[in-house]
């Protein structure tokens, strides 16, 4: 199941839940700088990507990242993906280069996804 999230931060069910089905530990997110929308979950980056070019996102505002909510706030990204790997965007590498998009994404998942000062823990219920 991937969920969209644009004006309103997931639930921590929500999130355990998408972390359950797929990793564990961790959950994708495509994020969408231009729109400030994030597309969570699934087994692919590349799915949560579709699903964001079909609502009518354009391929150069379309990075991909990992997300592991139960570690501390410094270390919950990971912004690396397949999809990120795109030259003609000045991106060679499966991790996003560019500093000022790495904070665009940042702050849509510290929005959207877990503020830093939040905590989830594993196995909890909430």
């Amino acid at each position: 199941m991937i969920t969209i999230l644009k004006d309103q931060q997931i639930t921590p069910e929500k999130l355990k839940q998408l972390c359950e089905e797929w990793f564990g530990t961790f959950v994708k997110f495509v994020a969408d700088v231009e729109t400030k929308t994030i597309a969570v979950g699934g087994e692919l980056h590349s799915d949560a990507e579709a699903i964001l070019l079909e609502k009518g996102a354009n391929q150069k505002d379309i990075w991909g990242a990992n997300f592991y909510p139960f570690d501390p706030p410094e270390q919950r990204l990971e912004f690396t993906s397949l999809i990120n790997i795109r030259p003609r965007d000045d991106n060679p590498a499966m991790e996003i280069m560019d500093p000022n998009i790495r904070q665009e994404v940042q702050e849509l998942a510290e929005t959207l996804l877990l503020h830093p000062d939040e905590v989830l823990i594993q196995g909890e219920k909430q």
